[in-house]
């Protein structure tokens, strides 16, 4: 099959808005010199993931592989468009609002997941307590856990509400959308690390079991690089996403720029 999908139209929602990062705040992403608040990337990439569903249906949430990178924000109450057009079993996927291009990326189904050890993966505790994010806050092959998170009843219904997810397969067979994945991802720094302001500036991400209504959510990272770039200060970690401590869900690679510009250290 090759062509192009239906284009998915949508109210983008910033999430964000009362959390601790207040890149998702109107007044302080505007010092940075954006419009306002930043919806989550961890959602634009939920609204990406719309078309892949869309196109391969289950099998791609047990076993479909997908990345996407961050170019321009998505803004609360603004529409977005998702587009995707496959050509040789990849589908190349765009996110616009505004007249901007938002977001890239790609997806496509694997003819199985591949196989990923979960002991290779250390498992650790988030840290006890949280310190101020310094420079060195991340160091290279540290390994970072996160707090169990669990989306089940009301909470997975509000998740897709808040995403503006529409597909029914997600009530119909009892499943977590992948986007939790991600929001468990962003978990590995800021159950780790008391963060300022800061920003998802992409991710891959090789989906290895559905998720499934109320499983119990942990990301185990270490931690790849930490670098200084025009400024900022980056990490990229590379994580196994685990459900009920036993069952790999995805095989994930993050990166973020933990300090942006008008924070990062000298």
């Amino acid at each position: 099959m090759s062509g192009r999908l239906e284009t998915w139209r949508l109210e983008a929602y910033n999430t964000a808005k009362q959390s601790e990062n207040k890149m998702h705040d109107d007044t302080v992403a505007k010092r940075f010199g954006f419009s306002g608040g930043l919806v989550p990337g961890v959602d634009v990439m939920a609204y990406m993931m719309h078309m892949p569903v869309v196109r391969w249906g289950r099998p791609f949430l047990e076993r479909g592989l997908i990345d996407a990178r961050f170019l321009k924000p998505v803004y609360d109450g603004e529409m977005a468009d998702v587009t995707a057009e496959e050509s040789n079993g990849v589908l190349a996927i765009e996110v616009r609002s505004r007249g901007d291009l938002c977001a890239t990326g790609s997806a496509s189904l694997p003819a199985a997941a591949p196989s990923v050890s979960i002991a290779n993966y250390r498992e650790v505790p988030a840290v006890a307590e949280r310190k101020p994010v310094s420079a060195a806050s991340f160091g290279v092959d540290q390994w970072l856990g996160t707090t169990p998170r669990r989306w089940a009843g009301a909470d997975a219904k509000e998740y897709l509400a808040d995403i503006r997810e529409t597909d029914p397969i997600y009530a119909r067979e009892g499943l977590g959308h992948p986007g939790l994945i991600q929001r468990v991802m962003n978990r590995l720094l800021v159950d780790n690390v008391v963060l300022g302001p800061w920003i998802h500036v992409g991710s891959k991400m090789q989906l290895l079991s559905a998720v499934k209504t109320g499983d119990e959510i942990t990301a185990r990272a270490r931690v790849t690089a930490n670098y200084d770039k025009k400024g900022h200060r980056f990490v990229e970690l590379d994580a196994l996403v685990v459900a009920n401590g036993t069952t790999p869900l995805a095989h994930c690679w993050h990166i973020a720029i933990y300090q942006p510009r008008e924070q990062a250290a000298a």
